[in-house]
């Protein structure tokens, strides 16, 4: 159930969560004012403010707690697109800078990096897409060819297939990070914390219908607000606020081959040396 709700859309999300809190203000509203058991209810009368406030305060912990797990995935989803985009960008700078022509390269990379964007992104899937396998495999293939540690030295081969292992293992943990999502129970214990709080809101307003009636729509409002916006993160691949992949494409717009301009010949003027005068 809690799956369901976490993949509607912002409208859904806020509106559903409309309908939770909101329905149960009026609930509580209408039990103490206007239903056969407001005689026996308003016997509780005499509670006082801070016990409202305890209850507040775990809804207030567990919602921060819960923030913070989703927050802290997100980040690690952002960094692992960087990663990934930053090991290969390594992989292209060191095929550019090699005396030696790795433009093959290069366009492997572009095709891995092409069909990540077309097979897997989002990765919502869970696993990583077969045509994308093998176009990490060909660039691999290519990058283990040995004769690029005689014509380039084996420093730089070795730098690149680290920067292409790399890239893989950011790879695998973008995939992961895509299907990870936080536990139904603690999304079950804040929701239900929230409607708790409303009822301790209640029993502390039972004399007064108009106070009642305010202070439960601004908890309202504000619990809907903060729960709406934590929920629309929950997935770090889809929804509101989004990893973006821009690392990723930017590395198809750079050039394959590389041109090289004719040497120029630098005509260097004579100085002429004044003599020292004495």
């Amino acid at each position: 159930m809690i799956r369901a709700w976490l993949n509607f859309d912002s409208i859904g999300i806020f509106a559903t969560l409309a309908a939770l809190y909101f329905g149960v203000a009026v609930t509580l509203v209408l039990l103490v004012f206007s239903s056969p058991l407001k005689t026996t209810i308003k016997t509780f009368t005499g509670v006082v403010a801070p016990f409202f406030s305890s209850v507040a305060i775990l809804f207030a912990l567990l919602t921060s707690f819960l923030s913070y797990d989703i927050l802290e995935r997100n980040r690690q989803a952002s960094k692992a697109v960087q990663s990934e985009a930053g090991e290969l960008q390594n992989v292209y700078s060191l095929s550019v800078a090699s005396v030696t022509d790795m433009s093959e390269i290069r366009k492997s990379l572009q095709t891995y990096v092409a069909s990540v964007l077309k097979h897997e992104w989002p990765p919502a899937a869970g696993h990583s897409a077969p045509d994308t396998d093998a176009a990490y495999d060909e660039f691999l293939r290519r990058l283990s060819d040995p004769s690029i540690s005689r014509d380039a030295s084996a420093a730089v081969h070795a730098a690149m297939l680290s920067a292409a292992v790399h890239a893989g293992t950011a790879r695998n943990n973008r995939i992961t990070l895509s299907t990870d999502r936080t536990a139904e129970l603690k999304w079950i214990s804040v929701l239900l914390l929230g409607v708790i709080t409303q009822v301790a809101i209640a029993v502390v307003h039972l004399e007064r219908r108009r106070a009642m009636v305010a202070a439960l729509t601004v908890f309202s409002t504000g619990a809907i607000v903060a729960l709406g916006l934590v929920a629309l993160q929950e997935d770090p691949f889809g929804g509101v606020f989004k990893v973006s992949p821009v690392p990723l494409e930017r590395l198809l717009t750079l050039p394959t081959t590389l041109t090289q301009a004719p040497d120029a010949q630098v005509q260097v003027a004579p100085v002429q040396v004044a003599p020292a005068t004495k």
